[in-house]
C-alpha cells in the first residue's frame, strides 16, 4: 500500500520526478497528442508542405471551424496535433512574439528564434506547481534566410528539426512512409504528394479535401499559403488518393482532440 501511496505522488505531482527520472504528466501529455489526428510536415528544396487531417466529427459540423493549421507569420505556419485549446494558446503566443521581433529589431523572427522561444514558454509548465503541460505537439515550418526549416515542438519543451515528420495519431506508421519515400532534391509538388500519400498510408479508404487542411511556405515568395479545398482536391485527384464519394465516413471522438 505504502509503495501505491509513493507512485500516486509521483503520478499526480507535476514538479515531482519519479525514482527512475520521469515526470509522468509529461509522458500523459504526449498520450494526449497521439490522440490527436495526424498531421504531417515536409521539408523540400523549395519550402515546406504542411498537412493535417481535420476528422469532421458530424454531418452537423462546419468544417472551417476545425483548426489545425495556422499562420503564425508571413513566412511561418503552424501545424497542431493534441488539444486544439492547448493549441491556440500557444500559437497566440507564438504571433505575438513574431510582432515583438518585428517591432524590436525591425525584421521578421526566424524560424528557429520563434521555436525556442515557444518551447520555452512550454518548459516553464513542465516545473511550476499549479499548472499542467500543454497537451499538445505543433510543427514549425517557414523560410529563414532563403533556406526551408522545419521543426516539431514536443510537451517536455524540446524542439526537434526535421526534414520529414508526422505527430499525432499513426505516428510511426506515416514516419515509416517517409523514410521510405523522401527525398531531399524533390520540389514543392512532390513535398505536397509524399505529405498526402503518407497520410493516405494508414486510411484504407482514401481522403476527402474537406478533412484535410494543406499549406505551403516556399522559398521564393516566403509567403504562408492555405490551399483552397478545390487545389486539395486536385492534388488528390493526381495521386489518385481521392475517397469515392460514398465511402466518405463522419467520425465521432468522445474528446476534441485534433
Amino acid at each position: 500500500m505504502q509503495g501505491q501511496n509513493q507512485q500516486q505522488a509521483y503520478d499526480r505531482g507535476i514538479t515531482i520526478f519519479s525514482p527512475d527520472g520521469r515526470l509522468y504528466q509529461v509522458e500523459y501529455a504526449r498520450e494526449a497528442v497521439k490522440r490527436g489526428t495526424a498531421s504531417v510536415g515536409v521539408r523540400t528544396s523549395d519550402g515546406v508542405v504542411l498537412v493535417v487531417d481535420k476528422r469532421i466529427r458530424s454531418p452537423l459540423l462546419e468544417g472551417t471551424s476545425v483548426e489545425k493549421l495556422h499562420k503564425a507569420d508571413d513566412h511561418i505556419g503552424i501545424a497542431s496535433a493534441g488539444h486544439v485549446a492547448d493549441a491556440r494558446q500557444l500559437i497566440d503566443y507564438a504571433r505575438r512574439q513574431a510582432q515583438v521581433n518585428q517591432l524590436r529589431y525591425g525584421e521578421p523572427i526566424g524560424v528557429e528564434a520563434l521555436t525556442k522561444t515557444v518551447v520555452d514558454n512550454i518548459q516553464q509548465y513542465t516545473q511550476i506547481g499549479g499548472a499542467r503541460p500543454f497537451g499538445v505537439a505543433l510543427i514549425i515550418g517557414g523560410i529563414e534566410n532563403g533556406e526551408p526549416r522545419l521543426y516539431e515542438t514536443d510537451p517536455s519543451g524540446t524542439p526537434y528539426e526535421w526534414k520529414a515528420l508526422a505527430v499525432g495519431g499513426d505516428r510511426s506508421d506515416i514516419e515509416d512512409y517517409l523514410k521510405e519515400n523522401y527525398s531531399e532534391e524533390m520540389d514543392l509538388d512532390a513535398g505536397i504528394g509524399l505529405a498526402l500519400q503518407a497520410l493516405a498510408s494508414v486510411n484504407d479508404d482514401g481522403l476527402r479535401p474537406e478533412g484535410l487542411g494543406l499549406a505551403t511556405v516556399d522559398v521564393e515568395t516566403e509567403q504562408y499559403r492555405e490551399l483552397p479545398e478545390d487545389e486539395v482536391r486536385s492534388h488528390l485527384e493526381e495521386h489518385e488518393l481521392l475517397a469515392p464519394e460514398d465511402e466518405s465516413e463522419e467520425h465521432g471522438d468522445g474528446e476534441r482532440e485534433e
